[in-house]
Parts: structure tokens; C-alpha cells; sequence
């Protein structure tokens, strides 16, 4: 059975919420963190969420591997119709680490090496971004007084000639290449904040332009790619191209720059 894109992303915004709340009750908690082989921080809400999401996507009717940071070696390969799911179950693992609310929970589908679908839920904040080709962009805000619908959103388009850039960058990674790209932007204004949530700000149209100098994985970026170029957007490699997945066994970005426009 074939589910229109519009149903799966109904469904990967269901799993988002849901490892969003798996999450949630061992943020308040103590919690173990382990160290992975490339020294980056592990917690049991990692695993939570990546269970979550795993089951509840292999469940669906439609069989569609999957791709997840927690389990890459479980993936052997895209379908015939150059389609998987891509997740990060807990993007932010050091924001998730000092509560400071800024991590997400990613699910992307990628289909013959763009991402065509994404679900970005920041479950801490109690918002969501998503997107899918054919459907458009969307944030979600709940919580107590907010509508819990979803609200359409666009970037915000090129800044007027002389305006201030408004730049989103990292919390947690500064990049010493970033300080020579600024300045050729001109004049601008920083905005930190951890992981996917950067480029969610590029694709609602309160930050302009988010330069990544520095290393990140295919899983930290498709689902809010997806959300990113649904609004309107570009994220292209610093040569121009837009940032691929076509060779998930390559799991390494290269640079890349998010332009609002």
C-alpha cells in the first residue's frame, strides 16, 4: 500500500511528538550519559526516542528502511524507488544534556537523494516545524493559550540593500571560519541556539542567513531541509549545490549555508 506524502507526514509528526514525550519524562530525571566512539554524548533519551520512532515508522503500511543515527548499521540502503527515512531521534544531545530546552527529534524522507518530507518536533519548547513537498511549511505551537494548529510559514527573503543580516548560528559548535565568512557579509546580528532549530528560524522568517562551518551529519539536517526549502529557502553546499543525501553511507555534510531567500 502507497501512502500519499501528505499521510506520512501526518504520521512522522505523530512518532516526532510521540519520542518527544518519551524524551520528556527522562529530561526532568536523572539520566545516564555514555560517551560514543567519536566522543559525542549518549543518554538513554536518545535510545528512547530512536525506539519510538523506529517501531512506529516500520509499522507503518508502507515499508520504507530506515536510517537512524542510533542504528546505521541496521540500514541497508534505500529502496527500489530511491526512498528512506532518515532520523535523528534526539538532534541536541549536549542542549538536551544542560537543559536548555534547545534539541529536536528529526524524521526525513528522502527520495532519490532530496528530502521531501520533514518533521522537526523541539518537544522542551513545545513547537514543531513541518513540511513536505506538494504540501508546504508549517509550525506548530502547543501548550497552554497556543492554537496547536498548524500555521503556514516562509522565509523571510533577502534583507534590503544596508540592512542588518540577521544570522543564526551554533551554541555549542563555534567554528573558527565563521568569524572571515561574517565578514564579508557585512553588518549583522548573531543568534545562537542549538541544533535543527536554526534552520527552522531561517524557514519562518526571523533569522536571514545560517552559515555551518563546521561538521554535522546527514541526520542533523534533512528533516528541517525539507521544512527549510518548502518555506522558500535555499541550503546549498559553498558551492552552490543543494545539500544531498544520495550516498547515505557517506554520513558526513559538507559545509553549507542556509539562505532565507
Amino acid at each position: 500500500m502507497s501512502l500519499h506524502l501528505s499521510e506520512l507526514l501526518d504520521a512522522a509528526e505523530r512518532l516526532g511528538l510521540k519520542a518527544g514525550d518519551a524524551i520528556m519524562a527522562i529530561y526532568y530525571r536523572d539520566f545516564a550519559i555514555e560517551e560514543k566512539a567519536d566522543k559525542s554524548p549518549l543518554t538513554e533519551a536518545d535510545k528512547a526516542a530512536h525506539e519510538v520512532i523506529v517501531a512506529g515508522l516500520n509499522a507503518l503500511p508502507e515499508s520504507i528502511p530506515v536510517l537512524s543515527e542510533e542504528d546505521t548499521e541496521g540500514f541497508a540502503g534505500a529502496d527500489a524507488n530511491g526512498r528512506y527515512w532518515l532520523v535523528d531521534p534526539l538532534d541536541g544531545t549536549k542542549e538536551f544534556i544542560k537543559r536548555n530546552g534547545e534539541f529536536t527529534v528529526n524524521i526525513a524522507l528522502i527520495e532519490n537523494g532530496r528530502p521531501v518530507l520533514g518533521v522537526v518536533v523541539a518537544p522542551a519548547l513545545e513547537v514543531s516545524y513541518l513540511a513536505a513537498q506538494g504540501v508546504g511549511a508549517f509550525k506548530v505551537e502547543w501548550g497552554e493559550g497556543k492554537a496547536n494548529q498548524r500555521q503556514a510559514i516562509r522565509v523571510a527573503g533577502r534583507p534590503a540593500e544596508g540592512a542588518t543580516w540577521r544570522v543564526v548560528g551554533s551554541r555549542s559548535h563555534p567554528s573558527p571560519d565563521l568569524a572571515e565568512w561574517l565578514e564579508t557579509l557585512g553588518s549583522h546580528d548573531m543568534v545562537p541556539m542549538g541544533s535543527s532549530l536554526k534552520l527552522c528560524l531561517i524557514a519562518e522568517g526571523v533569522a536571514d542567513v545560517y552559515p555551518r562551518l563546521g561538521p554535522t551529519c546527514l541526520w542533523d539536517t534533512a528533516a528541517a531541509q525539507a521544512v527549510v526549502e518548502q518555506a522558500g529557502g535555499r541550503v546549498v553546499t559553498l558551492e552552490g549545490e543543494p545539500l544531498g543525501y544520495a550516498t547515505p553511507g557517506e554520513t558526513l555534510n559538507p559545509h553549507f549555508i542556509v539562505w532565507g531567500h
